[in-house]
């Protein structure tokens, strides 16, 4: 029996639109500059790139929030900013595509994180990166614990965490306590520094080397792979746990015990950018909408396989979503 059906679908894509998620976390200006290879560079062994356009995409969490804003949900957005012109041309971009920047803590102290990527005929040649990680002020922690505590509507919140400083322990037991006592669901993005810190989430999203790292364990079986699902959940206090495996696919472990695995269909892949943001917020925004935790999680996996077919940073659609649900249907 199929799990899924284009009608649960788009049932679960219109009650989407009453919804509100917050997400909490590292937010990136996110900078490319489109251009054609044709030769090799007479300085040195690498491609020349003749460059015909530049353009400018939210990231990190703000890729998150975009997502959500695709499938019909209303996100509100927390992070850090730099009080500069990339964090002005962030905002400017949030405006445009109708998510409130209400959430973002103008740091003096910081610069906006900025990933420049250069495209050559549709292929990733570099990223160079412009960052800082020192970890929030209290006044940001203040400011953010505000924003969410004080709002009058919340279905769900997500921590996208990406090491850059947003996301403290302190915010994480904050924000997770006192969602606790609303009855709002918690899921998480994890990184590599708070991996152990999100005690009582109710879905925690960790990839393959993100596991490696924080439970120190190699993930080369399915044993291993059930074994660290369980010490997840039973070790770190998690209620539900799903492990992104890459082309394997994924892996719902829940807390009733049950574990499914979620294959991936087969897909010519063009870029991985952006991928798992575009998992978490399909999954949370799912859930909040009235899906189970298995149906959430299969849609998840269609969602980031298709945004991995197109270059670039991109938000999933929600005629791609019920595409990808009638292909899913006819495979089994």
């Amino acid at each position: 029996m199929n799990i899924l059906n284009c009608e649960t679908v788009t049932k679960l894509l219109n009650n989407a639109t009453n919804k509100t998620i917050a997400v909490i976390g590292d937010v990136m200006l996110d900078q490319y500059f489109w251009g054609k290879v044709q030769r090799i560079s007479p300085e040195a062994p690498v491609p020349v790139v003749d460059i015909e356009n530049e353009t400018y995409h939210l990231g990190g969490a703000a890729n998150v929030a975009q997502n959500l804003c695709s499938l019909g949900i209303t996100p509100i957005l927390c992070g850090l900013l730099g009080n500069d012109n990339r964090g002005k041309r962030f905002i400017e971009i949030c405006e445009k595509v109708n998510i409130l920047p209400d959430g973002l803590y103008k740091d003096d102290t910081r610069i906006t994180t900025v990933k420049t990527r250069v495209i050559g005929n549709n292929q990733q040649i570099v990223r160079m990166d412009r960052e800082v990680r020192n970890e929030i002020t209290e006044e940001g922690e203040n400011y953010i614990f505000s924003k969410i505590s004080n709002l009058k509507s919340l279905d769900g919140i997500i921590f996208e965490d990406y090491d850059k400083g947003t996301v403290s322990k302190k915010l994480i037991v904050q924000i997770i306590s006192w969602a606790k006592k609303k009855d709002i669901p918690v899921f998480v993005d994890p990184k590599f520094r708070n991996f152990k810190n999100f005690e009582g989430a109710t879905l925690f999203k960790p990839n393959k080397i993100e596991t490696e790292n924080g439970l120190n364990m190699k993930l080369n079986s399915v044993e291993q792979i059930e074994n660290a699902g369980k010490l997840l959940i039973n070790d770190y206090k998690l209620e539900n746990v799903l492990l992104t495996l890459g082309a394997d696919g994924m892996m719902l472990f829940e807390k009733d015990g049950n574990i499914m695995s979620i294959s991936t269909i087969a897909r010519k892949i063009a870029d991985v950018s952006g991928a798992g943001d575009t998992a978490i917020a399909s999954l949370a925004a799912m859930y909040v909408s009235g899906a189970t935790l298995r149906e959430a999680a299969i849609i998840a996996n269609f969602a980031s396989g298709i945004v991995c077919e197109k270059p670039g940073i991109v938000a999933i659609e929600k005629q791609e979503l019920l595409a990808a649900t009638q292909k899913y249907m006819e495979h089994c």
